[in-house]
């Protein structure tokens, strides 16, 4: 074991090797910090005795190589793009809603140079920052007026605290949530300066229950969308419509935490049974908070929208300043909502509703159409396709399967968990899943030009 320490190269050795001279373009702290790297890898190895080579050349050649390629990984930007070959449409882990060609433009323009952000060009004076989706959003939704902050967790917040520091906010049990990140409603409530109070049971929760706790302190009903879990069986539970009527006849304002943000009306596509942000905002709901790089299909943002003399006060707010949006958000925003004035127009170009909207049909020729062309690069592999069942994601519609074609692939040669790996830290980087001793390449998140990607990164595998 001790020899083989001996056989290790200098960090300048490794610099000075074929594999690290042809990365010279990198700046040479990486280079170093990778030699570094490998070097303490393999001194970690040999002192565990763990898979070490027969001669020193082999070694030495094995920290060349994996040297240069962690210097390659090293020198990429830490946020770059992914494939996502997942069939999970809204992956939060991979930043959910591909945003459109018209946002991403918007988002260009807007950052080349200054812009109007708090400017009226007409008088020349200053103006209101959310202005021009604010004018869009109420367009679309019938809300009064709307306000945009940097997330849905903000814009919860941000509203409890407005309308019911000091009080009590009556909830269903059964709504009393945990969704990604461990973001617990309770928690938000006591962070909000409002009291919990708490009606029902996990699974049945009738109008009675609320009207029973309703007292002098009071002050707001809250509805929260159950998100990522959907519950089945015995289960009664009460509706937004009747909630605002409850809230009408005793002066106390409802605000419903929605979450998934659908302005298109899915049902109509055969998608689940959610309901559309209009159709909310016509049970003359006081206030829903949504999320903008959900079902909307836009930047991540947090969304409120309802009665003026609400989302007026919850402006006035000076948490919402520290939780305000920048022009790149509210460039993208617009740029997604304009995109909505004609349904027709939403369909084909918001990536997200392209997505959710693909026939089986559509999903099993890209499928054919990935595994032929991997079969001709690489005619060793094991190729099949099959059908499978996909997901929304980012707690939107849980309860609805999306059925979808799927790749899957086995190389000789390869553990499935080693081709994972390789094609998830590649260039271009791809993620799928593992099943059956398979990588899964789902059709149903590939987006316009994928196929060539995909057949990119394992064009790299050795």
């Amino acid at each position: 074991m001790e020899k083989r320490f001996s056989w290790l190269p200098s960090v300048e050795e490794v610099l000075q090797s074929p594999e690290f001279m042809v990365l010279a373009h990198l700046p040479r702290p990486t280079l170093i910090n990778s030699a570094r790297d490998i070097l303490q890898k393999w001194r970690t190895q040999i002192q565990q005795k763990e898979n070490l080579p027969q001669t020193k050349m082999e070694l030495v050649q094995l920290i060349y190589k994996e040297g240069a390629e962690l210097a390659q990984w090293q020198s990429r930007p830490r946020l770059h793009p992914v494939v996502n070959a997942t069939g999970v449409v809204l992956h939060t882990n991979l930043g959910r809603a591909p945003m459109s060609e018209n946002a991403q433009k918007a988002v260009c323009d807007i950052t080349e140079g200054y812009c109007n952000l708090e400017m009226d060009m007409e008088t020349g004076s200053r103006s209101y920052r959310h202005k021009n989706v604010e004018e869009l959003l109420c367009a679309l939704t019938g809300a009064e007026a709307c306000l945009v902050v940097n997330n849905n967790a903000a814009a919860l917040l941000l509203a409890l605290e407005t309308m019911a520091k000091g009080r009590e906010a009556i909830i269903s049990r059964g709504q009393l949530v945990e969704i990604g990140g461990s973001f617990r409603v309770p928690e938000v409530m006591e962070k909000s300066g409002v009291a919990l109070c708490e009606v029902g049971t996990t699974n049945k929760t009738r109008l009675q229950d609320y009207k029973e706790k309703i007292n002098e302190i009071t002050g707001i009903l809250l509805m929260v969308h159950p998100s990522n879990f959907h519950m089945v069986g015995f289960v009664e539970k009460v509706g937004l419509k009747e909630l605002v009527g409850l809230g009408k006849t005793y002066n106390i304002p409802v605000l419903y935490d929605w979450g998934c943000g659908a302005l298109y009306p899915l049902a109509n596509l055969g998608i689940g049974s959610e309901e559309s942000l209009p159709q909310i905002m016509a049970t003359g709901v006081d206030v829903v908070t949504f999320s903008g790089d959900k079902l909307l299909g836009g930047p991540q943002c947090g969304i409120l929208a309802g009665k003026k003399q609400y989302i007026e006060k919850i402006s006035h707010n000076p948490l919402t300043r520290a939780l305000r949006v920048d022009k790149m958000v509210l460039a993208a925003l617009e740029a997604t909502l304009r995109s909505y004035i004609d349904p027709v127009t939403a369909l084909t170009e918001i990536p997200t509703l392209r997505l959710l909207n693909k026939t089986e049909a559509e999903l099993k020729e890209l499928a054919n159409k990935l595994a032929e062309k991997l079969k001709e690069l690489h005619p060793e592999y094991s190729i099949e396709i099959m059908p499978k069942f996909g997901q929304v994601g980012g707690g939107s519609l849980p309860e609805v399967e999306l059925p979808t074609w799927v790749v899957g692939v086995k190389i000789p040669g390869f553990s499935t968990e080693a081709l994972a790996a390789a094609l998830r830290k590649g260039e271009p980087s791809i993620l799928g899943y593992i099943n059956n001793d398979h990588l899964c390449l789902d059709s149903r998140t590939f987006l316009e030009g994928d196929i060539d990607k995909i057949l990119t990164a394992f064009g790299h595998l050795n």
